[in-house]
Order: structure tokens, then sequence, then C-alpha cells
């Protein structure tokens, strides 16, 4: 199929459909397939790198941009560096490509085995509690959703499906944050007293556009403004202000700088000292109103204590956009050149600096010498997710016991930024804040119409 053919195609039917002649995996020495919602960006390297996988077969691929399933499905996409396997081209060319993702999940029906889910964040809950009712495995992008209560209704509707899932923060399955696990759990500064994270690089989905206008620009031709819309509330379409990448910095799709790095940070912590909710949250700067989020933000959290950590409580710092390192924050020398981007764990007997990405060091180094960093693990957060469903076993960042309470938090965080000042209380038993009850109306949204979801808006 040529470009011209496709986009004409695409631009007018709601989807192009070639659905393939193939047994679901559920089938004895059947291949695993999957369908994918969001090709471009974040979506498309999880479509390829779940394709690493031998067993994986790619059946249906969705995408409100005609442009972007055209190089999807071109085979343009194998080219990504995440993709290792030369015959996994081959394991996609027969895929079904539709605009909707509601579509592309009642057509295709039990030729679908798993869903991988890379959207703006407004679409998150939607699309995933679609495909976790129809029984399907799901693998979906940080942040799991926009709002509190949609975590809450997502973890149970991924329990109640007895499905595979899996939180898509593939930092979390990397070396350099199971040495940092291994050196928590070892006690090797001890309980862990406090956390403190810094972020401070730059917001490159910051859009170019950032006061709406009542007219609308033209819609691109290849982009369905309706469905890139969604749930959200009707917006005109803004050139430079929403799509592909600018959508993370509005209140109405994304979740700001929490969404983008907070949940990488969160996750590591959540991962070392085994976290829960936080009991209570609070904004120490300014915040953000109106419908961008800041571009800096203070806040604080207090989190029930665990068996590694020092106290009843413990205290975790998170700024970002600009804001000076921490004076307790001891960086080894090893490393010199800037940090702008990293967790310090205070312990009882040391600390841990990590910066993101990088490997965890101890310090004070004098304190450590001759120390042996224990040896770890090497994992695939995708290709793993993909082994865990095939086995019916839990993924390690399986949504109701560890990726919605981290995203529960990220959430808080987020709540209050629009909320600053006085501390906001969590009662995490009934999904409420129990202090500010004015600010319980915020945990949720309504989805407009034709886009409701029962239980969700």
């Amino acid at each position: 199929m040529n470009r011209r053919r496709f986009l004409q195609q695409s631009l007018t039917a709601s989807a192009y459909v070639s659905a393939p002649a193939i047994l679901s995996a559920r089938s004895p020495n059947s291949m695993f397939q999957v369908a994918s919602i969001g090709v471009g960006g974040m979506g498309g390297v999880t479509m390829m790198s779940v394709l690493q996988h031998p067993k994986v077969r790619l059946v249906g691929m969705c995408d409100v941009d005609a442009k972007t399933l055209e190089l999807a499905r071109g085979g343009n996409a194998t080219r990504r560096k995440e993709l290792q396997d030369p015959d996994a081209a081959a394991r996609l060319a027969d895929a079904a490509v539709f605009r909707d993702y509601r579509e592309m999940l009642a057509k295709l029906g039990d030729s679908i085995d798993a869903v991988t889910i890379g959207t703006p964040d407004h679409m998150h809950a939607a699309q995933a509690v679609t495909a976790l009712r129809a029984k399907k495995h799901v693998y979906l992008q940080k942040p799991l959703t926009h709002h509190l209560h949609e975590a809450r209704i997502l973890s149970a509707e991924a329990a109640k499906a007895g499905v595979t899932t899996q939180m898509g923060t593939q930092g979390h399955s990397s070396i350099e944050t199971s040495l940092a696990v291994d050196l928590i759990k070892s006690g090797a500064i001890g309980k862990v007293k406090e956390v403190i994270c810094w972020e401070n690089k730059k917001a490159s989905w910051w859009p170019k556009v950032t006061q709406r206008k009542a007219e609308a620009d033209p819609v691109p031709a290849n982009v369905d403004w309706n469905l890139w819309l969604g749930v959200a509330n009707e917006v005109p379409f803004l050139e430079g202000a929403y799509h592909p990448s600018m959508w993370r910095s509005w209140a109405d799709f994304g979740v700001g700088m929490m969404g983008d790095m907070g949940c990488h940070y969160f996750d590591v912590v959540f991962a070392c000292l085994g976290l829960a909710a936080p009991k209570r949250v609070r904004c120490l700067d300014e915040g953000s109103k109106g419908d961008l989020y800041a571009m800096k933000r203070h806040l604080e959290l207090e989190f029930p204590g665990t068996p590694l950590t020092a106290g009843d409580t413990i205290k975790m710092t998170w700024t970002d956009g600009g804001y000076d390192y921490d004076k307790r924050v001891i960086k080894p020398s090893v490393l010199t050149k800037d940090t702008p981007s990293g967790i310090f764990f205070i312990g009882e007997s040391g600390g841990i600096f990590k910066p993101h990405s990088q490997r965890p060091w101890l310090v004070p180094e004098a304190n450590f010498t001759g120390f042996t960093y224990p040896k770890t693990r090497i994992a695939n957060h995708y290709t793993d997710w993909v082994d865990a469903c095939m086995k019916d076993e839990k993924a390690t960042t399986d949504l109701p016991s560890y990726g919605c309470p981290v995203t529960e938090a990220v959430l808080l965080g987020v709540l209050s930024e629009r909320n600053p000042g006085d501390w906001i209380e969590w009662d995490a038993a009934a999904g409420k804040i129990a202090n500010r009850p004015e600010l319980n109306a915020q945990l949720t949204r309504t989805y407009r119409d034709g886009w409701s979801v029962e239980g969700l808006g």
C-alpha cells in the first residue's frame, strides 16, 4: 500500500481493516497475539520492544494519526533501536490498522491476547479498563491514569480480570534500579530516614502555543481530532499546542512533569522501600492554576513507614524546574559532571546517591572503602511481561499490587500542585481527602458525551 492510498483509506473510513486469518494464542502452539493502541512516541517504542519476544505477533495497531500508522505499518518502525530481532518485521506485516481503539477491540475480538497502550494520559484509564473487561493482558504506559478515581477503578478491574498487567516504567527492570533495591535491602546504609528527589532537565514537551483561543486552527488531514480528544472536554485544535507531544503540560490531557519524570522516580523509591500510598502531601511553592501546569514545583510527601525505614513514617521531597540541591545531598567524587536529575536516600549509616538512569553510589565514599557492590540481575521490562502473560504469572509492576499505588502517590502530588499550601490528608482506605473535603470533587472527571465508560466517567 503506497502512502497516498493509505492516507485516503484512513481518512475516508474510521479504520482500514485487513484482519489476519490467524488463531488466538489461546490455541495450542500458536503465537502470542498483541494489539497496540498508540503507535507513535512511547507507544511505538512499547510496540516494537514487545516484538523483541519471538512468540509475539502484532495483529492490530491503532492510532488517531494516519501518518503515524503509515510509519508503523510500512515497516519503518522496525528500524528503531529498540528492535533487535530482524524477524520482527514479518510479525507485524499483517496487522490490521484502526483509528478507533474501541473498533479494534470489537472487530479483532478473541484474536487479541494482549494490548499495549501508549497514548496521551487522559485516555489511559478508558482504554485500559475497556481492554481488561475484554479479558486482555495489558501493558500500560505511565502514568496509569489521569485522575485518582480512575486509578482505583483500574486497580479493581485489573484484579477482577485475572490477567497479567504491567506499568510502563521500563527503568524498573534496569540493572541500575535493581542495584539500588539490593543495596537498600542489604542494609548497606541502615534503615532509610528520608528520600530527596530532584529533576532539573528541560521539559522538552512544553508547548509552543500556551494561550487558547476560540478559533480553531486547521486540523491536519492525518489527525482525527475527535478521536484524539476522546474522553476529554472539547477544545479547538491549535497548531503547536497539543499534538503530537505537547499535550503533557495541559491539565486536560496530561499530568505535567509528575507524569513525565515523577513516575520514574516514585517507581524507584517504591521498589526500594516497599511503600504504599502516602498519608499526606503538600506543595510548598505557588503551585499552578488554569489550563497549564507549572514549570517548577516543590512537594513534600509523608508515607507510612516500612521495615526498611527508620520511623513510623518517612518523608520524601520532590523538586523540579531549577531548585538547588538539598544541602544534605552528598555527591560522589567520581561523578565530575553536573547531575541534573537524581534520588538521594538518607540512611542511618550513610547515603545512596542515584542519578537518573545511572548506577547508585554509596556515600560518603570514605565510609565504604573496599565495599563490594552486589551482583544484580538482568531483566527486560517488555519481554518479561510477555513471558508472565504466557505463564499466567504476575509481572514486576503489576497494576493492582504495585502500579496503581505508585500512580496514586504521583497523582496526589499533582493534586497538591493544583491546591498548594496546607497539607492534604489522604484516607487511603476510603480513597478520599480527609481534611479538605472540598478537594474530593477533583478526584474524578466527567467523560465527554459518547465516551462514557461505566464506573470511570
